[in-house]
């Protein structure tokens, strides 16, 4: 099979982000020809002026449509892509020179009809953007945990670094209407119509995240309350590791129930994890990053688990 390669886009209102992205989509060590859909969502700041600059590098194409979420925005992207295999990435990534690259040489290797690629965090970074990205892919705190590794068809790949088949697309249609937990929805659908997935290691992005707690907090209190709209809606895929964010608020707060008369066992336990955290995290970023490690990890969780809690008990929508 003949790999053409169409890059989507969604952005709203991140003209900067865009610059970026589209720099180093220009740097790519990748001899082959691919085009770059830039889909302007609704936005009031537009990126027309940042796209115009870069036409002369790359076969950009940018659409300017009505808001209609990510997801939907991806969709449209697709229907005007030209080729034949989507990478579907988001406004906040840097893409290193070498990623359509190894896409390629691993599709050619053992192609499925998706794959997903990992994040890592950028040496130009602020550190509170850095110590997310360390909550959001470190084993210690359930992050990135996506399916594993062994597991080529049970790779669970996420929209910010996602690639798929117009084939599976012209099956799938594509992402819901969800508005948290669309990629995930969109994981099971491939395997119900009998569609692999793999990760792609070295297909990695830099991806900045949310760059405030208060953002990062909304960001994972909407991942939490997912996960059980998606446990109801395929009940084989529902796992017991998905309670762990809010089994560890519920044990936090009886942690200091407890300590209040005397019994300090708990407080101890979780002293001990955060510990390990932060020695995890200063080996791999640092002192300053890991202090501001413990915070992005505390809210990781409180965002979450009481995503979930809600979700799982009082929206029954």
């Amino acid at each position: 099979m003949i790999l053409s390669f169409s890059i989507i886009i969604p952005v709203f209102n991140r003209p900067q982000e865009i610059d970026e992205l589209l720099e180093s989509l220009t740097k790519q060590d990748f001899s082959d020809d691919f085009e770059v859909l830039i889909i302007e969502d609704g936005s009031a700041q537009k990126s027309d002026i940042i796209v115009e600059e870069y036409k002369n590098h790359l076969d950009l194409k940018y659409f300017c449509k009505e808001n209609t979420g990510a997801g939907a925005s991806r969709n449209f992207g697709m229907q005007q892509a030209s080729g034949n295999y989507f990478i579907i990435l988001d406004s906040d990534v840097i893409v290193p020179p070498q990623y359509l690259s190894e896409v390629k040489k691993t599709l050619k290797i053992n192609f499925t009809d998706a794959y997903g690629g990992p994040d890592a965090a950028h040496k130009s970074f602020t550190l509170l953007q850095k110590a997310i990205n360390y909550s959001m892919t470190s084993f210690l705190t359930t992050g990135g945990i996506r399916g594993k590794r062994s597991t080529i068809t049970k790779f669970q790949p996420r929209s910010f670094n996602l690639g798929m088949s117009k084939k599976a697309f012209e099956k799938t249609q594509g992402f819901s209407k969800m508005k948290n937990g669309e990629d995930i929805d969109l994981t099971f659908r491939l395997w119900q119509l009998g569609f692999e997935t793999q990760l792609i290691e070295k297909a990695f992005v830099y991806h900045k995240r949310r760059s405030t707690i208060k953002q990062f907090f909304k960001q994972t209190f909407g991942f939490g309350t997912a996960r059980p709209k998606l446990n109801k809606m395929y009940p084989e895929t529902a796992k017991l590791t998905y309670w762990f964010p809010s089994l560890f608020l519920i044990g936090l707060d009886a942690s200091v129930f407890l300590a209040i008369f005397g019994h300090y066992f708990l407080v101890k336990t979780y002293s001990v994890y955060f510990l390990i955290l932060l020695f995890d995290s200063f080996f791999k970023n640092g002192l300053k990053v890991a202090i501001l490690c413990i915070i992005t990890s505390f809210t990781q969780f409180l965002g979450y688990g009481l995503g979930f809690l809600e979700s799982q008990f009082f929206n029954k929508k």
